[in-house]
């Protein structure tokens, strides 16, 4: 279509009276009366929009654009971290999660049942759930689909120099991620990592029930757990106390069981913010039970959509724990 000739205002179509006849209507459109013969054949609609734009002397697009695009008016709210090479994937579509649970050392024989039960959950949340163990998959670009990585039981070194600047990259541009048990037995000669997961394991009793004292019930993974969480899992003692670079939501009353370490103050799930980014770590998720649990897949899911940015918590360490 050709534009009416003389000078267009910045951002506005012109367009000619035989391209108003035809009836186009683009969605920023201000159509120039000037040409048209016969404007009788216009809806009143049109006509109206036609007098609208002339009003505003066809200097500015019809839609203003949300508010605090402009100046002078209310701000609007703060939008989405700005997506990257390697920032997480953007808002507008399910959330992407990816499943990472590559092992050099100890394999946990639960993490097929953990990969099955979490696309299910994943899907009845509207998340598309990824699974991998190639950590050539673990790069700036591969990541760039992603809200949200999830370490599930992962043992030993599983990235390389390029992997680990990936996911570094990742997190503090914005991205989640989520530990899950061995998680925290995971990279031990990388000093950041350590403060991604919060604390690296030392050892562990026998799998026994013991009861899991949640201290925080305003964040998702915790939210539909009770105070006293009774339960049977594999607990983990830290080689050291989070509590003070973390937001710590739940503990262990190693009065309950046989073999803990930490004595009175122990975390086993807690979150906290890195960089741009969101980290959190549950140490559960030992035993092939545990995914067939309600409360414990609660528990994750709510993790997972905390870390997507989906549901909001405060995961700020609080002065003395």
């Amino acid at each position: 279509m050709a534009a009416v000739g003389g000078a267009q205002a910045p951002g506005l179509h012109v367009w000619s009276g035989a391209a108003c006849d035809a009836g186009y209507m683009p969605g920023s459109l201000a159509c120039h009366a000037t040409g048209v013969a016969d404007y009788r054949r216009h809806r009143v609609l049109w006509s109206l929009l036609v007098g609208l734009a002339a009003v505003a002397g066809c200097a500015r697009p019809l839609d203003p654009g949300p508010p605090g695009d402009h100046p002078g008016g209310p701000p609007g709210p703060p939008g989405p971290a700005p997506t990257s090479v390697t920032g997480p994937a953007g808002e507008g579509g399910p959330v992407r999660v990816l499943l990472f649970s590559r092992t050099l050392g100890f394999r946990h024989a639960s993490i097929p049942v953990a990969v099955a039960a979490l696309r299910r959950q994943g899907a009845r949340q509207g998340m598309v759930v990824d699974h991998t163990e190639d950590p050539a998959r673990i790069t700036a670009s591969g990541l760039r689909r992603y809200r949200v990585v999830v370490f599930l039981s992962t043992t030993g070194d599983v990235l390389d120099q390029d992997g680990e600047a990936a996911l570094r990259g990742f997190v503090e541009a914005g991205g989640g991620w989520v530990g899950v048990h061995a998680a925290a037995d995971t990279e031990d000669g990388w000093p950041w990592y350590e403060t991604l997961v919060g604390a690296r394991f030392a050892r562990h009793p026998a799998v026994q029930r013991a009861s899991v004292r949640v201290v925080d019930r305003d964040h998702p993974a915790t939210a539909r757990l009770p105070a006293h969480w009774a339960r049977t899992d594999e607990w983990y003692d830290f080689r050291s106390n989070p509590r003070g670079r973390v937001r710590v939501l739940a503990t262990l009353d190693e009065s309950t069981y046989r073999g803990g370490g930490m004595g009175a103050d122990h975390p086993i799930a807690w979150c906290h913010g890195t960089g741009r980014g969101r980290a959190f770590y549950t140490a559960g998720g030992h035993t092939a039970a545990s995914w067939a649990e309600a409360r414990f897949l609660a528990h994750v899911v709510g993790a997972l959509r905390w870390a997507a940015g989906a549901a909001e918590g405060d995961c700020r360490p609080r002065p003395g724990g």
